[in-house]
């Protein structure tokens, strides 16, 4: 699969196929149970159903992109591991970032379990990491290493940018567009689903900023404690996100520039994956507060992304709902879960597969001989 460029990307954005929705919103209709009873699960394989461009739905190839880079904000002690005077809490990234590689995180575990395969790439963190491979990993020709992490180093981590922009627009050009090469060798190896996920210390503080920026909320209304601060420590890093866009005044309805100045590598490089499901015809569902500000930025760069989105969890950051509602998703899960690294695609995988087993094998009304239930409204 040959990288292109985002501009050239655009241009290929395709549309669901809503007569592939129509055909799966009437199966649903004819399964033996009351109508509309699984809720948001059956509106979910309706919309795959009309990415995919097939009522025949088929989710037998699911995988967690899993988006890493460190972030220099962490200088201002915004993170509860960087509190310590010695400490950053940037080599936290390094760190979680090799155990997706040995199969040792909880979205690894809850991947195993719902039957999808993790994909870390390796954007901007700060270290390096033991098992990297230089092309995208293909199955059954990996190292001896779980999920190899494929190499995109584009720069050890960002710039702190409460005193300038956090990359230049060429690295935040060059991140989402190895978000669309992911999503490009997926559709090549047979993936039906993609989920997507992050790591990188310090990532709630720039997905703050993002949001703000892009919704044009105060900072204090988006941010949250993260992994968990003090009200002191929550007051510094609402601080650091005004002074930041403040100093950067970053552009709304220019995501990029956006991402450039105030976001990180691993939320350019999910855009990227977004717009890649938009490019190639994959429902991508987002995990938390995280994926989604980066979903924000992709909708802004290619509005007709928000078609290829699917929500899975309301994160309990203050935003989690906020974001979901400006996206126009649904989720399915109000767990009060904040995890990140994609755990929350991971959980909504297992329901998925639960539905998908339903609206392909129940038997309808017709077959049990019994009157079909009827829209009333």
């Amino acid at each position: 699969m040959k990288s292109i460029a985002l501009d050239e990307a655009l241009k290929r954005v395709g549309q669901p196929d809503e007569k592939a929705m129509e055909l799966a919103k009437k199966r649903w209709d004819s399964v033996a149970k009351p109508l509309g009873s699984l809720g948001a699960l059956e509106d979910a394989i309706i919309r795959i159903a009309g990415i995919l461009k097939t009522p025949e739905v088929r989710l037998d190839k699911k995988a967690i992109v899993i988006c890493c880079g460190d972030n220099g904000i962490v200088e201002e002690g915004v993170t509860q591991t960087g509190q310590e005077v010695t400490q950053t809490g940037q080599e936290v990234t390094g760190i979680v970032t090799e155990n997706f590689a040995r199969g040792d995180s909880c979205v690894c575990l809850m991947a195993e379990q719902a039957g999808a395969r993790i994909i870390p790439i390796d954007l901007g963190v700060a270290a390096d990491l033991v098992g990297t491979a230089k092309e995208f990993p293909i199955p059954g020709k990996e190292p001896l290493i779980k999920n190899p992490i494929w190499a995109r180093k584009i720069s050890r981590g960002t710039q702190n940018f409460r005193n300038g922009p956090a990359m230049t627009r060429a690295q935040a050009v060059e991140a989402v567009e190895t978000g669309i090469e992911a999503a490009g060798h997926l559709k090549e190896q047979g993936y039906s689903l993609i989920g997507v996920g992050e790591m990188g210390i310090g990532n709630t503080t720039t997905s703050s900023a993002v949001v703000s920026a892009l919704l044009g909320l105060a900072p204090e209304a988006v941010t949250g404690r993260g992994a968990g601060l003090t009200d002191a420590g929550l007051a510094k890093k609402i601080q650091v996100i005004q002074e930041g866009i403040r100093n950067n005044n970053p552009n709304p309805a220019d995501g990029i520039d956006v991402l450039s100045k105030v976001g990180g590598f691993d939320l350019a490089g999910i855009a990227g994956v977004i717009i890649g499901g938009a490019v190639y015809g994959l429902p991508v569902v987002l995990d938390g507060f995280i994926t989604g500000a980066a979903a924000l930025a992709a909708a802004v760069i290619c509005p007709e992304a928000k078609k290829f989105m699917i929500g899975s969890h309301v994160s309990a950051e203050p935003a989690g709902g906020m974001v979901l509602k400006a996206l126009e998703l649904k989720p399915v899960i109000y767990g009060g879960m904040c995890l990140g690294e994609g755990t929350g695609a991971a959980a909504f995988f297992s329901l998925l597969s639960m539905a998908q087993a339903v609206y392909e094998k129940m038997s309808s009304f017709q077959e049990i001989h019994i009157e079909e239930y009827k829209h009333l409204s």
